[in-house]
């Protein structure tokens, strides 16, 4: 089974392609006519006007694609189902550290298109990211054993990195969205989304809720983290990876 097989009911309603992010992913694949989305999900960041192919190993995912979605085949990112340049970009959106060989899917998104866009994460600053810190720091050791957004650009030969940070009105419920909102984290269809969290282990899960709800209450999260309440963005480690022939 699949990973999001099992973690990913639900997940279309929580993670839900933010404009600003859009933006940038757009404007790196240029001119792009074609395009593979690998590790497609269910349809967030698909770019519009282009010929688009999803790609993309989960049933589950499939089923919550919506009706108007690009058309979608079944596969994994290390056995691409397509022919050599059989596309202008290929663009793969925080999938890679679930791959099961992440240096072989990115060898095959060379192979089919010369222009590869990839939005990968620095997995030292998820590792280092207060709710981890602070509450599970259990996740931190699964973080740090996946690719790192600066692994995945020596290997897929990226010429750009373009930082992109969370707003703090993301909406996009990735890990690090709420950094501004912690109590977003009591949600348990929020943390469903969020592979960290749906992987990690329930019982260390359920203490650092524990200690969450206490500081929020008292205002102590507040007040260790009171420089965060006035920034309008965060850098969290995501990365955008842009590699061209």
């Amino acid at each position: 089974m699949d990973t999001y097989d099992r973690i990913g009911v639900g997940y279309a309603r929580g993670r839900r392609t933010d404009p600003r992010w859009q933006a940038v992913i757009e404007d790196a694949l240029g001119g792009a006519r074609s395009v593979l989305n690998i590790g497609a999900g269910t349809g967030s960041y698909e770019p519009a006007g282009r010929t688009v192919l999803a790609v993309e190993p989960s049933a589950e995912m499939l089923r919550q694609r919506p009706g108007d979605a690009a058309p979608a085949v079944r596969a994994v990112a290390e056995r691409l189902p397509v022919r050599d340049g059989a596309a202008e970009a290929a663009l793969a959106v925080l999938t890679v550290h679930h791959w099961n060989d992440w240096r072989r899917g990115l060898a095959e998104l060379r192979r089919v298109a010369p222009v590869r866009v990839v939005l990968a994460y620095d997995t030292r600053m998820h590792a280092d990211y207060w709710f981890v810190r602070e509450y599970v720091p259990e996740i931190a050791e699964r973080e740090l054993g996946r690719p790192a957004a600066a692994d995945i650009a020596e290997v897929l030969g990226a010429q750009r990195v373009v930082p992109l940070p969370v707003p703090w009105d993301f909406t996009d419920g990735v890990f690090p969205a709420y950094w501004r909102r912690p109590a977003a984290y009591l949600d348990p269809g929020v943390r469903r989304n969020c592979s960290a969290l749906a992987q990690a282990d329930p019982q260390a899960v359920r203490r650092g809720l524990g200690r969450l709800r206490a500081d929020l209450a008292d205002g102590r999260w507040r007040d260790r983290h009171r420089d965060l309440l006035g920034q309008a963005e965060f850098d969290a480690g995501f990365r955008l990876l842009i590699s061209r022939n």
